[in-house]
């Protein structure tokens, strides 16, 4: 699962040619299936008409990017009427209030979870007074642009921690061992990322969001100046890896 904003901002990366597309500017939700159904694309030469992505044609969304197949998955919502109808309808989930179907306020929603394979909100991040809590989806009734509505005993189903209960993993017999075993395969990428780099040379100059230099043109990358690019943010790394040689 992602959380909405780890999506948002992400660079959209075309593998057939490696070129970055443009950035995701937002999720459009679709109220009547409670999913994400497109990401909206924020490109500078764009600025006339709204172009998206079918979530349906999402290759992946990594920790730096979100992938697909062919700069042709981004399509004019002003050629899908479907699509620019739920533009339109701004259903936003976050920073929306939390109402049963009885009427009662019992929090407001501050993040939601979107499984990644298949664009389906799984769960709310639920601030109620000082507390906040996780709630499932499928005690949401309503998806609403102001109010999401749940049924009348969804905050007895309130929990304190996030589950992934989409995640099977064989011979796990408690959550800290699967969160372990999880952090060990992202550890293996991490890896794979550093030795795909170190050694190679910049084609470019590397800067940071602010404007600094990170890595100069024609410099050696090593494991230090990688993690320096790594932590000013996904878009400046994926600008790296974008221009080695």
């Amino acid at each position: 699962m992602k959380k909405s904003t780890e999506i948002q901002s992400l660079p959209i990366i075309n593998i057939s040619d490696g070129s970055e597309i443009g950035k995701v500017r937002s999720l459009v939700v679709n109220p009547e299936k409670g999913s994400v159904d497109f990401l909206t694309v924020e490109h500078e030469d764009w600025q006339i008409s709204v172009r998206a992505i079918p979530f349906k044609k999402v290759v992946g969304i990594g920790e730096y990017a979100v992938t697909v197949e062919h700069e042709n998955a981004v399509i004019d919502l002003n050629e899908i009427p479907i699509a620019n109808s739920l533009v339109n309808k701004k259903i936003r989930v976050a920073d929306t209030r939390l109402m049963t179907r009885k009427g009662q306020m019992i929090g407001e929603i501050v993040e939601f979870h979107v499984d990644d394979e298949s664009g389906a909100i799984r769960t709310l991040e639920v601030k109620s007074k000082s507390d906040a809590y996780y709630l499932d989806s499928p005690h949401v009734l309503t998806w609403g642009k102001d109010i999401v509505i749940v049924k009348e005993d969804a905050a007895e189903y309130f929990r304190e921690t996030l589950v992934e209960v989409e995640v099977e993993v064989e011979d796990i017999s408690t959550p800290q061992e699967a969160a372990a075993t999880q952090a060990d395969g992202l550890k293996v990428i991490e890896n794979r990322q550093m030795e795909l780099l170190v050694g190679r040379q910049t084609a470019d100059d590397i800067f940071s969001l602010e404007g600094e230099l990170l890595i100069p043109k024609g410099a050696e990358l090593t494991r230090t100046n990688i993690q320096s690019v790594k932590e000013a943010g996904p878009s400046v790394f994926v600008e790296l890896t974008m221009n080695i040689r």
